[in-house]
This record gives C-alpha cells, sequence and structure tokens, in this order.
C-alpha cells in the first residue's frame, strides 16, 4: 500500500506535510514520529535542527511542524501509534538518498511504523501504509498519487 505523488495542485511544495497528511490527520494525530536523514526549510524554530542524525518527535512536537510552512526536501518520517515501542538502530537509520529500497512496495526501513513518508529531493513524496484504512482515505484525497509499483515499472 504505497504512493508516489509526483505532480499535484493540491500541494503549494513537494512534501508539504500539513497539506499531504491532511486527509489522515484525524487518524494519525496521536502518533508519535522519527525523523532522520532529513533537510529542510522552514519558517519557523522547529523541534528538530542539525545537531542529531535523527529525532523522535513527540504529537505535539510533530504538531510544530503541522503548523508551520515547513518544506522537507530530504528525509525520511516514520510513524508509530502512541502505543507503539519506536525500537531502531541508531547505526543503521532510515534514508532517502541512494537507497534503491525506498522503491520497492512494502518496504518500511523500520519493520514496525505505521507510516512511511520519504521526501525525495523536492521532487517526489512516497508514502507507504500497513493500515487500508489510512491508505484509502488517503488515495480518496490524492487521486493523482501514483502506485509506487507502477511508478516503477
Amino acid at each position: 500500500m504505497n504512493w508516489i505523488i509526483q505532480h499535484t495542485d493540491k500541494l503549494d511544495f513537494q512534501t508539504n506535510l500539513k497539506e499531504l497528511l491532511k486527509p489522515i490527520l484525524p487518524e494519525i494525530e496521536s502518533f508519535k514520529w522519527l525523523i532522520s536523514d532529513f533537510q529542510f526549510i522552514s519558517d519557523k524554530t522547529l523541534p528538530i535542527h542539525h545537531e542529531k542524525d535523527f529525532y523522535v518527535l513527540t504529537s505535539k512536537e510533530f504538531n510544530e511542524i503541522l503548523n508551520s510552512n515547513t518544506q522537507l526536501i530530504w528525509g525520511v518520517l516514520s510513524g508509530f501509534s502512541e502505543n507503539e515501542q519506536i525500537s531502531f538502530d541508531e547505526n543503521n537509520l532510515p534514508f532517502a538518498d541512494g537507497n534503491d529500497l525506498i522503491w520497492k512496495n512494502g518496504n518500511f526501513q523500520i519493520p514496525n511504523s505505521t507510516i512511511e513518508i520519504i521526501a525525495f529531493d523536492s521532487s517526489y513524496t512516497i508514502i507507504k501504509f500497513k493500515q487500508k484504512n489510512l491508505y484509502d482515505t488517503f488515495k480518496k484525497h490524492f487521486d493523482e498519487a501514483i502506485e509506487l509499483e507502477n511508478f516503477n515499472s
């Protein structure tokens, strides 16, 4: 259950998280997030910066990003339900650039995440879901999204 967005009029810019997640926001508002391999531009000071290679964000911290004008240029966001433990190897963090596995259906860089959002050089946004209801709701809103397996062929 994987989509890629290359062209859309529904986003002011590629990987505009506020608009990208709008159709599923009620279902994920309590999620925790891991962000890694990131470069971004923002109009506000955010709870992430470039001192570390990754950040674990609470739902409140993630909402600060959603309520800003932030463009994720490169990066991987892994979303976890509030009851799910975020476990990852700090020496093997999710990444986008040079990672051929991001283009494979069903491949989640952190296996117990529910959502994976990959910003690829401000050109593409890949979003992967494990829950069918999120997948279906997202696709209803972003009917221009292409199934990742069709994009690769």
